[in-house]
C-alpha cells in the first residue's frame, strides 16, 4: 500500500514511517520541519519507497497530489507541546484547524481513507477517570490561552465526522496519551526527556505545578501498532479510540524515579506554573485512558511498563550524548 504521512518528521511520525517501510509499503512524508526535524528521517531518504516532501499541510497545491497518489492517510501533523501552544497560540489554531480542514476536504474529494491523530487534551478537566471515548469534555474559558490546543483538536474531531456524515470519507480518531521515547525532545515541555536531560547534565529536575497532577506514558511502539492495526481494522471506521497507557504516576514521583535510575545528584526543585509558562495558564490534574474499547476493537495492551520506558529512553539518551561527545571531539581533532 501507498501511505502519505503529515508530520511524519516528526517524534511518533519518524517511527510510524520506520514501521511501515519494515513491511513493505511506500511511505511519502510532508512535513515543514518546524517542529519535526530532518534528523528524525536521515536514515530514510534514501530508502527506495520513502520521498519526503518539505511543505506545508495547510497548502492545498502541495497536499492534493500527494493525497490523489495515496491508499491511506496517518494526519499526525499538528502544533506540539505545551510551551509551544502558549507561545504560538496562533500557528496552533491555524495548523490544527486549517490543516486538518486540507486534509479532510482533499481526501473527500478522492476517496482516501484517513486516520487522524487527536490528543488526551481534548478531556479538558474532567474530573471522572479513567476517561472514556464517550465521556464528556469540560474546557476552561476561552480566555486562558492554554486550551486553544484543546478546543482545536476536538473541533477537528468534529470536522472529521461532518465529512463522514456528509461526504461518506472514511475517518478514525486517535486520542493519544502522553506517547514517549527515543527522538522525543524537551524543547516544547515534553517531560520525560526534559527530566531525563536535566538528570544526566546534574542540573535542577524542575517540576512544574504542585508535582501532584498526574500522567500515564505509553511507549511510541506500542502507539505505532495501535495506529496501524486500527487503520486496517474496518470496525474502527467512523470511531474515537484512547491509545495509551493505563499506569499512572504523579509527575514529582516521576522526578524521583528519574533521578533514581540515572544516579543523579540533581536536585529536584518546583516552578509555580506562572513562572514555566505565564499567568494565562491552566493544567489538567490528571489524565488516565480507559483501553477497554480499543482492546475490545482490535486486542491492544500497552507492551512496556514505565519503568522499562524509563530504562530504555535514558540509555537512549546516554548513547546519543556519548556519541555527540565523540563526534565533537572528533572535529576539534580535524580542525588542528
Amino acid at each position: 500500500m501507498k501511505y502519505l504521512v503529515t508530520g511524519g518528521a516528526g517524534f511518533i511520525g519518524s517511527h510510524l514511517c520506520e514501521y511501515l517501510l519494515d513491511r513493505g509499503h511506500r511511505v511519502h512524508v510532508i512535513d515543514n520541519l518546524s517542529t519535526g526535524r530532518l534528523e528524525n528521517i536521515d536514515h530514510l531518504l534514501d530508502h527506495p519507497r520513502f520521498r519526503l516532501t518539505v511543505d506545508s499541510i495547510l497548502n492545498p497545491f502541495a497536499m492534493e497530489p500527494l493525497i490523489q497518489d495515496t491508499d491511506m492517510v496517518f494526519h499526525l501533523a499538528a502544533a506540539v507541546g505545551v510551551k509551544l501552544v502558549i507561545e504560538q497560540p496562533v500557528a496552533t489554531m491555524e495548523t490544527n484547524l486549517m490543516g486538518t480542514e486540507v486534509v479532510l476536504k482533499l481526501a473527500a474529494k478522492h476517496g482516501t481513507k484517513v486516520l487522524i491523530s487527536s490528543t488526551s487534551e481534548v478531556y479538558g478537566k474532567n474530573s471522572k477517570l479513567p476517561f472514556a471515548e464517550d465521556d464528556d469534555c469540560t474546557y476552561g474559558p476561552s480566555t486562558t490561552g492554554r486550551w486553544c490546543y484543546a478546543y482545536s483538536k476536538a473541533l477537528d474531531e468534529f470536522m472529521a465526522f461532518a465529512y463522514m456524515q456528509e461526504r461518506r470519507l472514511p475517518v478514525i480518531i486517535t486520542r493519544l496519551f502522553n506517547t514517549v521515547g527515543p527522538r522525543q525532545t524537551g524543547r516544547y515541555g515534553m517531560v520525560i526527556p526534559r527530566f531525563i536531560r536535566q538528570a544526566l547534565d546534574s542540573k535542577p529536575i524542575t517540576v512544574y505545578g504542585s508535582g501532584r497532577q498526574s500522567r500515564s506514558f505509553t511507549w511510541v511502539g506500542d502507539v505505532v501498532q495501535a495506529l496501524f492495526d486500527l487503520s486496517e481494522s474496518e470496525a474502527a471506521v467512523g470511531q474515537v479510540f484512547n491509545v495509551g497507557n493505563d499506569e499512572r504516576v504523579a509527575i514529582e514521583d516521576l522526578a524521583q524515579k528519574v533521578k533514581l535510575m540515572t544516579g543523579s545528584a540533581s536536585r529536584i526543585v518546583y516552578i509555580p506554573y506562572e513562572q514555566a509558562y505565564n499567568r494565562n495558564y491552566e493544567d489538567m490534574e490528571h489524565r488516565l485512558p480507559s483501553l477497554r474499547k480499543i482492546n475490545r476493537v482490535i486486542g491492544y495492551r500497552p507492551t512496556m511498563d514505565l519503568e522499562r520506558i524509563l530504562r530504555q529512553i535514558i540509555e537512549h539518551m546516554r548513547r546519543e550524548a556519548g556519541s555527540a561527545k565523540a563526534a565533537g571531539g572528533n572535529s576539534l581533532l580535524l580542525s588542528r
